[in-house]
């Protein structure tokens, strides 16, 4: 009983920054409570070292880190050490990851509670973990693969370009999957290219990106997670029944999203609402992006100008001045029209009413490129000053 009131301790200690956006990765954990509250400070870890990278790295120097993400920080990692001392003895015991486990004694040594603190020199940027968990139960066993192939049954959901798409449910975790399998009339270079949509989406790490698990050479396919909806047809099912709080917290979703791609230096290029998908849980609903078929990276030369134009949200110039010269503003472009699309669930622009999705419009739609927003960054911060008081 003693460690159930423990962890219940803990609980309201957190209440007030309670996150469950890294709750899966903690179901080892066999107590509800005890996977929000390592969600939780898995997410205040994540969020404040996210801050405090923008400071790193410090190289022979030092650098001031503000003092309410200095605050966060110590409430995460007190949190930690009383769950370490208070759980040791029971089935709940845990291990924190090595590499945050140097991470946070590092922290430890400079963490100030009032007027902020000083990172000291040489301290290097903090790898971020979105998929994987920093906290894991030392009640756990190897397995081997509970399998080498399997027959299910397959159910064709859709299509895209160069792609069919198929639904099935898994035997043994009891949940649906995808099998995304290139079309047969494919020739080397698209094979290629949906070979880079696969590699691009195991690259990345982040909650706002589909999960990409497998890719069969073969038989050109690979596996990922099942999703709920499309955004297209979440907001048309739900149009009527979405307050403006929740159309807010879905654009704020995509928004970070992109931003995140733009951080690896790349870009999505076929924005739409059907490439961007929904996850609906009991208390959360969350969206992740999709379709990385005309991703733009540094390294890859397989954009030219005779590259077909894509995503029915793009800019309509594109047709003019060819696909080959999609750049930021363009991007920008195709994320207000989202935007404009989630907030008032309308396609077709000529009807708008509402002040602040008009001055939306007129700065991220400007058919002269420089007025428009050049980063995701300076689309998010109008977004946030607009209070669409007129939105029902």
């Amino acid at each position: 009983m003693k460690f159930n009131n423990y962890i219940e301790n803990v609980y309201r200690e957190l209440l007030p920054y309670q996150n469950i956006e890294y709750e899966d990765l903690y179901q080892t954990f066999k107590n509800s409570k005890l996977q929000e509250i390592f969600s939780t400070i898995h997410h205040l870890l994540i969020d404040n070292y996210k801050a405090m990278n923008s400071r790193l790295p410090t190289r022979e120097n030092t650098a001031h880190f503000w003092a309410d993400n200095s605050r966060d920080l110590i409430l995460a990692i007190e949190c930690i050490q009383g769950l370490q001392r208070g759980l040791k003895n029971s089935s709940y015991k845990f291990t924190i990851d090595p590499y945050y486990e140097k991470v946070i004694n590092k922290s430890k040594s400079f963490l100030s509670n009032s007027g902020g603190s000083e990172i000291p020199p040489f301290m290097e940027k903090v790898e971020l973990y979105y998929t994987i968990p920093i906290f894991n139960s030392q009640d756990s066993i190897d397995i081997e693969s509970l399998y080498n192939s399997l027959n299910v049954e397959l159910k064709f959901i859709g299509e895209g370009s160069y792609a069919n798409v198929y639904k099935y449910k898994d035997p043994f975790y009891k949940k649906s999957f995808v099998v995304k399998r290139a079309k047969d009339n494919l020739n080397a270079k698209e094979i290629e290219r949906f070979q880079r949509e696969f590699n691009a989406m195991k690259g990345f790490k982040s909650p706002y990106i589909v999960e990409v698990y497998n890719y069969d050479e073969n038989k050109n396919e690979y596996y990922m997670e099942y999703m709920d909806a499309t955004l297209d047809e979440y907001i048309q099912k739900n149009n009527t029944k979405l307050n403006v709080a929740r159309r807010i917290g879905i654009v704020r979703q995509i928004l970070r999203a992109f931003e995140y791609i733009h951080s690896k230096e790349s870009l999505h290029r076929d924005i739409s609402p059907k490439n961007i998908l929904i996850k609906i849980y009991d208390d959360v609903t969350v969206i992740k992006i999709a379709d990385f078929g005309l991703i733009k990276i540094p390294e890859s030369q397989l954009t030219n100008m005779w590259t077909e134009f894509k995503g029915y949200f793009n800019d309509p110039s594109l047709i003019v001045d060819g696909f080959h010269t999609y750049d930021m503003v363009h991007e920008t472009y195709a994320l207000t029209r989202i935007v404009i699309f989630v907030m008032t669930g309308k396609i077709n622009l000529n009807n708008i009413d509402d002040v602040d999705i008009k001055s939306l419009m007129q700065k991220g739609l400007c058919s002269e490129k420089e007025e428009r927003f050049q980063s995701v960054e300076e689309l998010t911060h109008f977004f946030n000053n607009l209070t669409f008081d007129n939105l029902i």
